[in-house]
Protein backbone atom coordinates (compact mmCIF):
# COMPACT_ATOMS: atom_id res chain seq x y z
CA UNK A 1 0.00 0.00 0.00
CA UNK A 2 1.31 3.66 -0.47
CA UNK A 3 2.31 6.09 2.06
CA UNK A 4 -0.81 8.90 3.39
CA UNK A 5 1.23 11.84 2.96
CA UNK A 6 0.01 14.58 5.15
CA UNK A 7 1.32 18.07 5.65
CA UNK A 8 0.86 20.19 9.10
CA UNK A 9 -0.26 23.73 9.82
CA UNK A 10 1.75 25.01 12.85
CA UNK A 11 5.09 23.20 14.01
CA UNK A 12 3.66 23.58 18.13
CA UNK A 13 3.59 21.24 20.92
CA UNK A 14 0.68 18.94 18.72
CA UNK A 15 2.79 18.61 15.64
CA UNK A 16 5.97 17.79 18.03
CA UNK A 17 4.23 15.48 19.69
CA UNK A 18 2.65 13.37 16.54
CA UNK A 19 6.10 13.30 14.83
CA UNK A 20 7.81 11.45 18.34
CA UNK A 21 4.95 9.32 18.24
CA UNK A 22 5.31 8.30 14.32
CA UNK A 23 8.90 7.43 15.23
CA UNK A 24 8.16 5.91 18.19
CA UNK A 25 5.64 3.91 17.31
CA UNK A 26 7.58 2.65 14.18
CA UNK A 27 9.44 -0.65 15.13
CA UNK A 28 7.10 -1.56 17.37
CA UNK A 29 4.24 -4.28 16.87
CA UNK A 30 0.68 -4.02 18.37
CA UNK A 31 1.44 -6.02 21.17
CA UNK A 32 3.95 -3.14 22.31
CA UNK A 33 1.99 -0.27 21.37
CA UNK A 34 0.52 1.04 25.02
CA UNK A 35 -1.59 4.25 23.94
CA UNK A 36 -2.31 3.52 20.07
CA UNK A 37 -6.35 2.96 20.27
CA UNK A 38 -6.57 1.51 16.85
CA UNK A 39 -3.29 -0.07 15.60
CA UNK A 40 -4.99 -0.92 11.98
CA UNK A 41 -6.88 1.25 10.53
CA UNK A 42 -8.10 -0.40 7.14
CA UNK A 43 -4.81 -2.00 6.46
CA UNK A 44 -3.25 1.18 7.46
CA UNK A 45 -0.56 1.33 10.11
CA UNK A 46 1.49 4.41 11.58
CA UNK A 47 4.82 3.60 9.73
CA UNK A 48 2.51 4.17 6.98
CA UNK A 49 2.38 8.08 7.25
CA UNK A 50 4.58 10.36 5.84
CA UNK A 51 5.19 14.11 6.44
CA UNK A 52 5.73 15.79 3.24
CA UNK A 53 5.26 19.18 4.08
CA UNK A 54 4.88 21.79 7.01
CA UNK A 55 4.24 25.65 7.52
CA UNK A 56 4.95 27.81 10.77
CA UNK A 57 5.77 31.55 11.24
CA UNK A 58 8.59 31.21 14.08
CA UNK A 59 11.48 32.35 12.94
CA UNK A 60 13.21 29.69 15.01
CA UNK A 61 11.31 26.72 13.04
CA UNK A 62 11.24 28.17 9.24
CA UNK A 63 14.13 27.48 7.36
CA UNK A 64 14.69 24.29 9.38
CA UNK A 65 14.03 20.37 8.72
CA UNK A 66 11.00 19.70 10.36
CA UNK A 67 13.32 16.75 12.63
CA UNK A 68 14.70 19.76 14.38
CA UNK A 69 11.79 22.34 14.15
CA UNK A 70 9.43 20.41 16.24
CA UNK A 71 11.93 20.71 19.66
CA UNK A 72 12.70 24.57 18.97
CA UNK A 73 11.28 27.19 21.34
CA UNK A 74 8.55 27.81 22.38
CA UNK A 75 7.74 23.96 22.08
CA UNK A 76 7.84 22.65 25.29
CA UNK A 77 5.71 19.13 25.17
CA UNK A 78 7.38 15.96 26.59
CA UNK A 79 9.90 14.67 24.80
CA UNK A 80 9.67 11.11 24.81
CA UNK A 81 11.55 10.24 21.32
CA UNK A 82 14.33 12.25 21.27
CA UNK A 83 15.82 10.84 18.03
CA UNK A 84 14.14 11.91 14.82
CA UNK A 85 16.09 11.52 11.65
CA UNK A 86 16.41 13.97 9.00
CA UNK A 87 12.80 13.74 7.07
CA UNK A 88 13.77 16.11 4.59
CA UNK A 89 10.95 18.36 5.02
CA UNK A 90 12.09 22.20 5.35
CA UNK A 91 8.99 24.37 7.24
CA UNK A 92 7.65 27.12 5.02
CA UNK A 93 6.71 30.12 6.22
CA UNK A 94 2.70 30.61 6.06
CA UNK A 95 1.08 33.92 5.98
CA UNK A 96 0.91 35.16 9.73
CA UNK A 97 -2.82 36.69 9.87
CA UNK A 98 -4.27 36.07 12.99
CA UNK A 99 -1.61 33.39 14.03
CA UNK A 100 0.28 35.83 16.29
CA UNK A 101 -2.08 37.08 19.20
CA UNK A 102 -0.37 40.97 20.45
CA UNK A 103 -0.78 39.77 24.03
CA UNK A 104 2.31 37.86 23.11
CA UNK A 105 4.18 40.32 23.32
CA UNK A 106 4.52 40.35 26.91
CA UNK A 107 5.74 36.66 27.68
CA UNK A 108 9.89 35.98 27.45
CA UNK A 109 11.26 35.32 23.78
CA UNK A 110 11.02 31.60 24.90
CA UNK A 111 7.48 31.11 25.72
CA UNK A 112 6.18 33.32 22.60
CA UNK A 113 6.42 33.32 18.70
CA UNK A 114 8.99 35.34 17.13
CA UNK A 115 7.74 36.18 13.49
CA UNK A 116 10.28 35.14 11.22
CA UNK A 117 11.09 37.47 8.49
CA UNK A 118 11.49 34.89 5.68
CA UNK A 119 9.36 35.08 2.95
CA UNK A 120 5.77 33.94 2.88
CA UNK A 121 5.09 30.97 0.43
CA UNK A 122 2.32 29.99 -1.90
CA UNK A 123 0.54 27.69 0.39
CA UNK A 124 -1.32 25.79 -2.24
CA UNK A 125 1.26 25.40 -4.75
CA UNK A 126 3.88 23.93 -1.44
CA UNK A 127 0.73 21.05 -1.07
CA UNK A 128 0.81 20.50 -4.79
CA UNK A 129 4.32 20.27 -5.02
CA UNK A 130 5.07 18.15 -1.62
CA UNK A 131 2.17 15.75 -2.64
CA UNK A 132 0.40 15.93 0.42
CA UNK A 133 -3.03 14.14 0.43
CA UNK A 134 -4.15 15.49 3.94
CA UNK A 135 -2.93 18.83 5.64
CA UNK A 136 -3.43 18.35 9.68
CA UNK A 137 -4.14 22.05 11.06
CA UNK A 138 -2.18 22.55 14.18
CA UNK A 139 -2.21 26.22 14.54
CA UNK A 140 -2.97 28.14 17.94
CA UNK A 141 -6.48 28.71 19.70
CA UNK A 142 -7.53 31.71 18.04
CA UNK A 143 -6.25 31.57 14.53
CA UNK A 144 -9.80 31.79 12.90
CA UNK A 145 -8.71 33.29 9.94
CA UNK A 146 -5.56 31.70 9.65
CA UNK A 147 -7.11 28.11 10.01
CA UNK A 148 -9.57 29.40 7.43
CA UNK A 149 -6.83 30.73 5.52
CA UNK A 150 -5.27 26.98 5.35
CA UNK A 151 -8.82 25.06 4.63
CA UNK A 152 -8.87 27.27 1.51
CA UNK A 153 -5.33 26.48 0.41
CA UNK A 154 -6.11 22.79 0.86
CA UNK A 155 -9.66 23.39 -1.50
CA UNK A 156 -7.29 24.76 -3.86
CA UNK A 157 -4.79 22.08 -4.13
CA UNK A 158 -7.45 19.20 -3.97
CA UNK A 159 -6.13 18.21 -0.17
CA UNK A 160 -7.84 16.77 3.02
CA UNK A 161 -8.28 18.64 5.86
CA UNK A 162 -8.07 17.88 9.53
CA UNK A 163 -8.87 20.64 11.53
CA UNK A 164 -7.46 20.36 15.02
CA UNK A 165 -8.17 22.85 16.64
CA UNK A 166 -11.50 24.51 17.54
CA UNK A 167 -12.71 26.93 14.55
CA UNK A 168 -15.70 25.79 13.29
CA UNK A 169 -14.69 24.80 10.15
CA UNK A 170 -15.72 21.39 9.59
CA UNK A 171 -18.81 21.86 11.13
CA UNK A 172 -19.83 24.91 9.26
CA UNK A 173 -22.05 23.81 6.47
CA UNK A 174 -20.81 26.12 3.84
CA UNK A 175 -17.42 25.02 4.22
CA UNK A 176 -18.89 21.31 4.49
CA UNK A 177 -20.55 21.95 1.18
CA UNK A 178 -17.42 23.37 -0.48
CA UNK A 179 -15.56 20.22 0.40
CA UNK A 180 -17.52 17.97 -0.73
CA UNK A 181 -18.24 19.52 -4.06
CA UNK A 182 -14.66 18.67 -4.61
CA UNK A 183 -15.23 15.05 -3.11
CA UNK A 184 -12.53 16.19 -0.07
CA UNK A 185 -12.70 14.94 3.04
CA UNK A 186 -12.69 17.29 5.78
CA UNK A 187 -13.44 16.53 9.88
CA UNK A 188 -12.03 18.20 12.89
CA UNK A 189 -13.15 21.25 15.04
Amino acid sequence: MKKIKIAIAGVGNCASTLIQGLHYYKNKNPKDATGIMHWDIGGYTLSDIEVVAAFDIDKRKVGKDLSEAIFSKPNNTTIFQKEIPKLGVEVKKSPVLDGYASHMNEYSVDHRFVVSDAKVVNVAEELKKSGAEILINYLPVGSEKASRFMAEQCLEANVAFINGMPVFIASDKEWEKRFEEKKLPIVGD
